[in-house]
């Protein structure tokens, strides 16, 4: 009987131990199938490789229930703009204000100087400074060009700057005043729900201002956020010409000199000229006339004025002078410009003079 006792707790002993033993084995494989090295050694396409199509489609689903007519619909959120185009446009000037634009379908084709750049679903834009440049639509009925245009609030900007200073170390001293980059997924994110929160006016007041500061955040320590950086340090050579540009816009009537500008700036004019041509692709005169022109542009079409009281408006004092500058710069006298402009259902952007 003693022994019987003996050789059943020996064969329990026995049993716990190869349980053990499985379950150490099973726990070892567990172990190195979940390290990070092994990690990337496993497939997971089949559950993610999708995510991006479907971002896309919630945007696309978004901006037309949001914007379903044609041109620019203004959000209740302020600065926030959605443009749908449904027919394609020729190279033609425009001028923008410093933005965050977001392409939810679609694509456009910009040209500065001997530079271009494509913004679609893929890459986003960002305008530092406020710019002149030419852009070409592509967009049909079935397949619709669709963004999301975001205001750059500079004050945003700097709080967000002096909070991330020493993690994002000193802006560059030249960047461009505008550029493309690849939309990354936490940008897209918060792209998504800022389209779902103004769906809502008592959501687009509530978290609407939070979801536009994160993007602004998720742009300032993207890519290429020391540009909106630049914009804002002064002791560089590319946040006086910001400042100068926001000059210009903000007093575009008045008869600004060059020799002003350079030295409010702290440049000599040859120095002056040559940063301001680096950023903006013309010189200081020019910039000012195209800022010009194109604001007259906005109030013909959107306003309705007359070309007479636009060219007044925006420190012309000879009609004819304007009437012939107008041409040279869109092709058309301003007449046939507003009707072009009205049939194809486009509203021109304008760089806001409070910028």
């Amino acid at each position: 009987m003693k022994y019987t006792k003996v050789w059943k707790i020996c064969l329990f002993l026995s049993n716990c131990v190869q349980t053990a033993a499985k379950t150490h084995s099973r726990c070892y494989i567990a172990s190195q199938i979940l390290l990070p090295d092994r990690m990337t050694q496993m497939s997971f396409e089949p559950l993610f490789a999708d995510t991006g199509d479907r971002v896309q489609r919630r945007m696309i689903e978004l901006h037309t229930r949001l914007a379903p007519n044609e041109g620019d619909t203004l959000a209740a959120l302020d600065g926030v703009r959605l443009i749908r185009v449904s027919r394609p446009a020729p190279r033609m000037p425009v001028l923008y204000e410093p933005n965050i634009i977001v392409v939810c379908q679609g694509r456009k084709l910009g040209y500065l100087g001997d530079r271009s750049f494509v913004y679609d679903a893929q890459q986003y834009l960002v305008l530092s400074v406020p710019l002149p440049f030419e852009c070409e639509t592509f967009a049909s009925m079935d397949e619709p060009f669709l963004a999301i245009s975001i205001r750059v609030d500079l004050a945003v900007i700097a709080e967000l700057a002096l909070l991330l200073d020493e993690t994002l170390g000193a802006a560059a001293s030249e960047p461009l005043g505008v550029y493309s980059t690849p939309l990354d997924a936490p940008l897209a994110d918060a792209v998504v729900r800022l389209l779902e929160v103004l769906a809502s006016p008592h959501d687009t007041r509530v978290l609407g201002p939070a979801i536009m500061r994160e993007i602004a955040y998720r742009v300032l320590t993207g890519a290429q956020g020391d540009a909106i950086r630049a914009a804002l340090v002064q002791q560089h050579h590319f946040g006086r010409i910001a400042k100068a540009l926001r000059r210009i816009h903000a007093e575009l009537k008045a008869d600004l000199d060059v020799e002003t500008l350079a030295r409010e700036a702290g440049m000599s004019l040859a120095v002056f000229h040559a940063h301001f041509k680096h950023v903006t692709a013309t010189s200081p005169m020019q910039y000012v006339k195209a800022a010009r022109l194109h604001q007259a542009r906005l109030m013909m079409v959107q306003d309705g004025v007359g070309a007479g009281t636009a060219a007044t408006r925006v420190g012309y004092a000879s009609a004819s002078q304007f009437s012939r500058e107008f041409k040279r710069l869109f092709g058309r006298s301003p007449g046939d410009e507003v009707r072009w402009m009205r049939e194809i259902g486009i509203r021109p952007a304008v760089a806001d003079t409070d910028a």
